[in-house]
């Protein structure tokens, strides 16, 4: 069984390769794998379309969603009275 598959090379910063390797594991992914799914996420207009959703989320529930991380935010700061020594 042979593979169509091309192979080809890459270029990349030290620091870009490791970000792109532990968001490739992250996925569960290997490396190639995931610049694959990139590349065909970005040619086929699938990471356009999940870009659009999002940005309608924020559009319409934006003013929600910001309300809600400050409650988070305020229930998790700590209170002065909370590490203060007596």
């Amino acid at each position: 069984m042979t593979s169509q598959k091309k192979q080809t090379q890459l270029r990349l910063e030290p620091g870009v390769l490791a970000a792109g390797k532990d968001a490739a594991a992250a996925r569960g992914l290997d490396f190639n794998r995931y610049i694959e799914r990139l590349i065909a996420e970005d040619t086929s207009g699938a990471r356009a379309a999940g870009m659009a959703g999002a940005q309608r989320l924020l559009d319409e529930h934006g003013s929600f969603l910001d309300a809600l991380e400050r409650d988070l935010d305020s229930q998790h700061s700590p209170s002065p009275s909370r590490g203060a020594a007596a």
